[in-house]
């Protein structure tokens, strides 16, 4: 008896329909509406707040401004996209944010108390930050997949430990400075585009080659799409997982550098608080469910989330420059993540066996 062929893992940016001649093509309708409605909400935004503020909202400097403040909700947004692509979450990103931050800015050249740090390795300190940040995913990863505890409860637990990593790192001395140089570059332009927003496209666009053209996005579509099919089917889950939040925590780790650049300081606390006044956590989170990954796993993708992340950061910015107080901005944005999950959830309620 010939043995049974491999089923293709979903390389789509959609999780595979049932097999049958109509469910494909309905499908894609489905998707591709979905992706008008995000972009023709984003339009509504932009013409309402342009309306509201034509001088200001539309000026130059506040879209550069607002390049800047979405740009480390992508960074962060790539990492969080592969792991709720494979149906798992990643709590853990402004813990790992503090300590690969913490761990940037004391091994780069700083000022502290007004005394120069002797301490600057260059390039090393970039790389060193970063490595912070991977190892963090990787405890994420083993522990999740070694001792199967949920990715939740990992991350969550991992979130305060890179926070006390930050705070162990911070001490008792006074608040550690970058150089004006230093802090300054996020803002600074090449092409009319600040290096934030450029580094943030970098990012997205390896996670767009890593979903669509490479085994490890393949199989974490795969394995959000059913787990127990991807490994029947010969994919190594533990390893893919923990390869997945590996990477998710390097970006993390990419993104603390890049706060605490824009910051012009040291801090654990650097992403309880985004360029965009929210959580880095919850804009992430919110990005990627309002662009359309589902949180079960296996369907979405990168550029789905950069919608996403444009929506809510412009949303931000809109509001503030009307004079909402931060209250009833905080209550938008959360009345916008909630009715997105309900958008989302609606069409496939019939499918869902239990909510917990």
């Amino acid at each position: 008896m010939g043995s049974t062929p491999m089923a293709n893992p979903v390389t789509q940016d959609h999780r595979q329909p049932a097999a049958t001649g109509t469910a494909p093509v309905a499908h894609r309708r489905r998707f591709e509406i979905r992706s008008l409605g995000e972009v023709g909400a984003l339009v509504v935004l932009v013409v309402v707040f342009g309306a509201l503020n034509p001088s200001t909202f539309l000026s130059v400097g506040n879209l550069q401004k607002v390049l800047d403040q979405a740009a480390t909700p992508l960074i962060v947004g790539v990492g969080a996209t592969l792991v709720i692509l494979m149906g798992c979450i990643d709590l853990s990103v402004e813990g790992v944010m503090g300590a690969a931050g913490m761990t940037f800015i004391l091994t780069t050249l700083h000022l502290r108390g007004g005394v120069e740090s002797p301490t600057d390795l260059g390039f090393l300190s970039f790389v060193l930050a970063v490595l912070v940040g991977a190892a963090l995913g990787a405890v994420n990863g083993l522990i999740h997949t070694r001792l199967k505890v949920p990715s939740f409860i990992v991350t969550l637990g991992v979130w305060f430990v890179g926070l006390g990593i930050g705070i162990i790192l911070f001490g008792t001395s006074a608040q550690p400075n970058l150089s004006d140089a230093a802090a300054q570059w996020p803002t600074r332009n090449l092409l009319g585009l600040p290096h934030s927003f450029w580094l943030a496209v970098v990012v997205a666009v390896l996670g767009v080659v890593v979903t669509r053209y490479t085994k490890l996005g393949r199989f974490a579509y795969a394995i959000g799409n059913n787990e127990d099919i991807a490994r029947s089917n010969g994919i190594p889950v533990r390893r893919i997982k923990l390869y997945v939040f590996v990477l998710a925590g390097a970006f993390s780790g990419l993104a603390g550098i890049l706060a605490i650049l824009q910051l012009g300081q040291g801090t654990p606390s650097v992403g309880a608080s985004g360029a965009a006044g929210s959580s880095t956590l919850f804009l992430t989170i919110a990005a990627v469910v309002i662009g359309g990954t589902s949180l079960a796993g296996g369907r979405g993708g990168i550029l789905r989330t950069v919608l996403g992340v444009f929506l809510l950061t412009i949303l931000n910015n809109g509001l503030l420059l009307a004079g909402v107080d931060p209250g009833y901005r905080s209550g938008v944005s959360g009345l916008v993540l909630i009715l997105a999950i309900v958008a989302a959830a609606w069409p496939l309620r019939s499918r869902l066996r239990i909510v917990k």
